[in-house]
Formats: C-alpha cells, structure tokens, sequence
C-alpha cells in the first residue's frame, strides 16, 4: 500500500475512534451518573451492542477510505473541483464550500435513508444500523455494506460539483462527523437557549435521531428538519419528547418553551 493510500486510512480510523471514542468515554464510563438527566432513553445498551458497531463502523471505514483514495489518487481527480491554491478564490469561500457541502449532503442523505426503509431494503441493508435501537456514538458509521457504499457516494457528488480546497474537505468531513456522533449520542446536550433559536426550528439534535432508532419511522434527516418538516415525515412527538428531556435537565419549562416547534 503506498504511503498516501495509507494516510487516508489510518486518518479515518483515527477520526472514527476519536471523535466516538471520546464522547462514549466521556458519557458511558467516566461520567455516567453525571449525565442521567441527559440520558434520552433510560436503558443502556449493552457490550454485544457496542460490538457490534465498532464491527460494522470498520467495515464503514474501510469503504469511505478507499472511496478517498479513488477520488483523491487515481484519474478520477481530474474530474472533481479541488483547488489546492487558496488565491483561487475568496478566503469566504472556505466556509461557504463548507456549509453548501452539508446542505447538498443533507438532501442526498434524506432521499437516500428513505429509500432504504423501503421494506426490502431495510430488511437486506439498512437493518444492520437499526440494530442499534439505543444507539450509541460508535452506531455513527455502523452500516451494511450496501448501505456503506451508498454513504460515500456523496464524496464524489460533493467534489465533482462543489470547488473544495483540502482545508474545506477536512472541516466538512470533521463537522459532519461530529454531528453524526451528536446525533448516535444517546444523550441530549443542546443548551437552554437553543429551543428558543431560530436554529432549534431547523437544525436536528440528539434527541431527533435518537427517536429514529427508537421508532424506526420518521426523523430521516441527517443535519437539518427541513426535508423532514416539508414532507411531514418528522415524528409528531419529537417537540414534545425534546422538550421534556429539557425540562429534566433544566427544571420545569416556562411557557415558551412548551409551545409547540
């Protein structure tokens, strides 16, 4: 294997296993009984649980590196947008290529999880992440096969269509995976504030995904609601559910909390 292929694999096992592997340090072992209000679900999962996501997020892993070295390293590249000399366009355009990659992501993410609780789709692939009903940060890239090469067809779809410079390519695949992880989490740890944002009205949390595994049904988007509030697939008890885990948390909620999202 030559030296860069193996860069890109070791920096994705690396992310993987930080960026879960902190988190689930953090709420799971050390400070379990500091966060029982935050816990969304009441029960834990258990080892064969977490087992068998580490598993699969391997495997995930492994899927999305490779697709890396694809884009990144064979002819392929000639084709993406990827710019390497910052002069090439505005220094803005480092976060906005950013924040258009999540956008375009979300919608491909939505359409594509929908179509994959189609009953024989979800039987044959999407079950292997739904095995996680009480998820936790190691679900985040706990996948089928199938379903893992479904996941990384959106690195071609970003960088054949969006100009990314590596700077915005290692933000957007950093944030996307800090969200994934909030959103497996198992635990809510959105502010007060942010039920009374504007953010609050388009922007998931934990306790939207989490709903997802739980019911099965509903909640498809990956970063935002809005797919989900404009088709009506979001899950009627998600404001409801957010708002108690909060009143938990926080005391009980003041009227302008309880009004609905």
């Amino acid at each position: 294997m030559e030296t860069a292929h193996l860069i890109i694999l070791l920096s994705n096992l690396l992310r993987y296993f930080l960026l879960a592997g902190i988190p689930f340090l953090i709420f799971y072992k050390l400070y379990k009984d500091s966060f029982v209000a935050n816990k969304i679900q009441t029960r834990f999962a258990e080892q064969k649980d977490f087992m068998h996501e580490i598993r699969y997020s391997l495997l995930t892993t492994f899927i999305l590196a490779g697709i890396a070295i694809l884009l990144l390293h064979s002819p392929l590249k000639d084709y993406t947008q990827i710019y390497t000399d910052l002069s090439s366009y505005s220094l803005w355009w480092i976060p906005t290529s950013v924040a258009l990659a999540l956008i375009l992501h979300d919608s491909y993410f939505y359409w594509m999880h929908r179509i994959l609780h189609h009953p024989k789709l979800y039987k044959k692939a999407h079950l292997v992440h739904h095995k996680s009903i009480n998820p936790s940060p190691w679900a985040s890239y706990s996948f089928h096969f199938f379903e893992g090469v479904l996941e990384g067809m959106i690195a071609p779809l970003i960088l054949f269509t969006i100009p990314m410079h590596p700077l915005s390519l290692l933000l957007f695949t950093i944030i996307a995976f800090l969200i994934n992880v909030y959103g497996h989490l198992g635990y809510e740890i959105a502010p007060k504030w942010f039920r009374h944002s504007f953010l609050f009205q388009i922007t998931n949390t934990s306790v939207h995904h989490n709903l997802h595994h739980e019911k099965f049904k509903g909640n498809y988007g990956l970063y935002f609601r809005v797919w989900d509030r404009v088709m009506k697939t979001e899950h009627p008890d998600y404001v409801k559910r957010y708002d108690l885990i909060q009143e938990r948390r926080f005391g009980s909620a003041s009227e302008g909390e309880t009004m609905h999202g």
